[in-house]
């Protein structure tokens, strides 16, 4: 199933994807896209329900993060070994850890804000694992149990505020706008291989980031598994999985960031496409 959230910001309804295209109103299944939507008895439920009984939504209507009340972001740095060398960065022994705040989610295409100061602001697709059901000192042999599917997330970073203004990383991942969530989550029964997807980024039409989940340094199963052992993980729950090579920080023999008035077009194989227009701090 492909499941979107459809409507203006704080006004969205859970929905659908058809096979046909059309976009299919849950709200009488389901009170949101949320955690408990997401468990196996929620995703059952709406499982039972022939889409074409439900009412079509507008498909010009606004496309909304694919998650609702998202709890926490968990992400992982350096987690491709062809970004970790473009970064000029030794592999990690363990998976780097760091948060996004839950207020940087939007819609897949809505405006990117480049920040009040910024003058680096960067892309980064990335593979986004939705969590399905409490994970707590969970064996990697049964992490994927608990995983409810997986979305395109774009992992927007300031790497000034990154990198440079001491801490952290979360203060250079955090801004508004800077956590894109969609178009849909595919749940994981129709993604046959997590660690096979092809992934692109372009930027007005140039393709900086052309990729695989093939190279990530840590796989799917081990992220859920390793992030249970030092936090529970809960439904609704997000982890943002790296990205690999192709960043604006990594080009040569300039590093390459975003300004307004730019177009991002990225996308993974299954998961949909993302647009998204590059506007400034103080135009929205």
């Amino acid at each position: 199933m492909k499941l979107m959230r459809i409507g203006a910001p704080g006004q969205e309804r859970p929905a659908i994807l058809h096979e046909d295209g059309t976009r299919r109103d849950l709200s009488s299944v389901v009170e949101d896209i949320t955690g408990a939507a997401l468990t196996a008895a929620g995703l059952w439920r709406i499982g039972e329900v022939d889409p074409l009984s439900l009412p079509v939504l507008d498909p010009e209507a606004r496309v909304g993060p694919c998650i609702g009340r998202v709890g926490k972001i968990m992400c992982i740095g350096l987690n491709y070994a062809d970004h970790a060398a473009e970064a000029g960065m030794d592999l990690p022994e363990e998976p780097i850890l760091f948060m996004k705040a839950t207020s940087a989610i939007c819609g897949p295409n809505d405006p990117l804000i480049i920040p009040k100061g910024s003058t680096a602001t960067d892309w980064e697709v990335e593979l986004g694992v939705v969590i399905g059901k409490t994970a707590r000192y969970v064996d990697e042999a049964e992490a994927m149990e608990h995983v409810a599917g997986y979305c395109l997330v774009n992992d927007v970073s300031e790497r000034d505020f990154q990198q440079k203004r001491s801490g952290q990383w979360v203060k250079g991942k955090s801004a508004d706008s800077f956590g894109p969530l969609g178009p849909w989550m595919v749940t994981r029964d129709e993604i046959a291989d997590p660690q096979a997807l092809p992934m692109w980024l372009e930027v007005d039409g140039h393709r900086y980031q052309d990729g695989s989940t093939a190279t990530m340094v840590f796989g799917v199963a081990h992220l859920v598994s390793y992030l249970s052992q030092f936090m529970t993980l809960e439904p609704g729950d997000v982890i943002f999985t790296g990205t690999p090579p192709g960043v604006g920080m990594g080009q040569k023999p300039d590093p390459v960031y975003l300004r307004p008035g730019q177009t991002l077009r990225l996308g993974i194989e299954g998961l949909g496409e993302q647009c998204q227009t590059t506007v400034p701090w103080d135009a929205v």
